[in-house]
């Protein structure tokens, strides 16, 4: 069986090397992860050699609009959609709220669109506010214990009057992963479409969308090794349907459609170096022969293979602490990303503060999901340490971890 090259992952990324961040073990990547070398040099090379207006009929311009749409059809390919249905946008926020002006133009009084207290705010507020035009929000409430998200109350929200659910492809708190092709296919059933939040799970593996069954999925490319874009993919059977949110002289161009002001174009083709990366380290461990949509597939299963043995070390030493509140399930599996929250007496950040003097990085704080921390008798504004990583950590950086939380906690 392959194992992930830990060597050569890290060699992708310079952060490693930089003398600032060398001596550090990152554990906030749930907050955006490391930039891959790929990006970082075309970026550099966008912004020295093409930053003009792309499209154009010189050489720079040309260069400079190849580029941008190397990124839309590569990241496309990789992600199972069609190239017209991937956007770009500065953030996730930023899209969903996009995304919800068109809905609330598109939606009528009366009808419903259901949201969850377990998502990131930036898939529940901006759809909160369309009740404010005489939409109904009907919300998917977690298990106060668990945080988890039972399907089955999901149906007994489901009616003739549901339009759209939004619901997340992972938590960013109890780190829990939902069944989005079991869920969606409900949603479908029942005359709606689906949102889903996947900014905290496609940093542990691109997922193939297409296959997902979901009508919208948003991820953010600086929490997946890239510039900080949102990336969003609309079905285009429901894309022609919402009006558009751009110039009106774009509105016929389905790759402009949802983009209300020029986006930036050096981050938008660095993107293409997210596509290199994967490529990359599928070319070091695999031989060639298959098109972007296998390469993808092979290297989700090497890194969640990795990722879950790393949880499991993490796993077992926090199952040997009751005394720490670890919110969510407590195992190391197919069904949890590694992302660890653990709410203690003290606020969050002030737990961060002290791991920081151990060479440990994490976070502190609520992380814009305080509907899921009030629901689980958190205070939000005490928040909770959030320890999260990705395929690149090492057992050295996690063996560090574990002594910072014994010192410290």
């Amino acid at each position: 069986m392959v194992a992930l090259d830990i060597n050569y992952v890290r060699n992708q990324f310079p952060a490693f090397r930089a003398p600032a961040l060398r001596e550090q073990a990152f554990f906030e990547n749930a907050g955006g992860s490391y930039p891959c070398r790929y990006v970082i040099w075309r970026l550099n090379r966008f912004y020295t050699e093409r930053k003009v207006q792309p499209f154009g009929p010189y050489d720079a311009s040309a260069r400079a609009g190849q580029e941008m749409d190397e990124a839309r059809i590569r990241l496309s390919a990789h992600l199972g959609v069609a190239r017209e249905e991937l956007h770009f946008g500065p953030s996730t926020t930023a899209n969903t709220f996009v995304l919800a002006q068109a809905f609330r133009r598109w939606l009528r009084p009366g009808e419903v669109v259901v949201v969850t207290n377990q998502d990131h705010e930036a898939n529940s507020g901006p759809w909160r506010r369309l009740a404010e035009d005489g939409i109904e929000i009907r919300e998917w409430r977690v298990d106060p214990e668990t945080g988890h998200l039972d399907p089955k109350e999901l149906e007994r929200l489901l009616d003739g009057k549901v339009r759209l659910v939004c619901f997340p492809h992972c938590s960013n708190i109890v780190g829990e992963i939902n069944d989005v092709p079991a869920i969606s296919a409900k949603v479908r059933a029942a005359g709606a479409y689906s949102c889903v939040d996947g900014v905290s799970l496609v940093p542990h593996g691109y997922p193939d969308i297409g296959r997902l069954g979901a009508d919208i999925y948003l991820f953010s490319a600086y929490k997946t090794f890239g510039p900080h874009q949102g990336l969003m993919t609309i079905r285009h059977e429901l894309a022609v349907k919402l009006p558009a949110q751009g110039h009106g002289f774009n509105a016929d161009d389905p790759t402009k459609r949802f983009t209300p002001a020029g986006p930036d174009h050096a981050q938008v083709a660095a993107c293409a170096g997210m596509a290199d990366y994967i490529d990359a380290i599928y070319g070091h461990h695999f031989q060639a022969g298959r098109d972007a949509l296998g390469r993808t597939g092979k290297l989700r299963d090497l890194i969640r293979t990795r990722e879950v043995g790393l949880l499991g070390r993490l796993v077992r030493y926090l199952a040997d602490r009751p005394d720490l509140r670890v919110l969510g399930r407590l195992a190391a599996d197919e069904r949890r990303a590694p992302t660890i929250a653990i709410a203690l007496e003290e606020p969050g950040a002030a737990a961060a503060a002290r791991l920081a003097q151990h060479g440990v990085m994490a976070g502190g704080g609520d992380f814009y999901a305080p509907r899921l921390l009030q629901a689980m008798g958190v205070n939000p504004r005490r928040g909770v340490l959030r320890l999260s990583f990705l395929h690149y950590t090492t057992g050295a950086e996690l063996d560090r971890l574990i002594d910072a939380l014994d010192t410290e906690l």
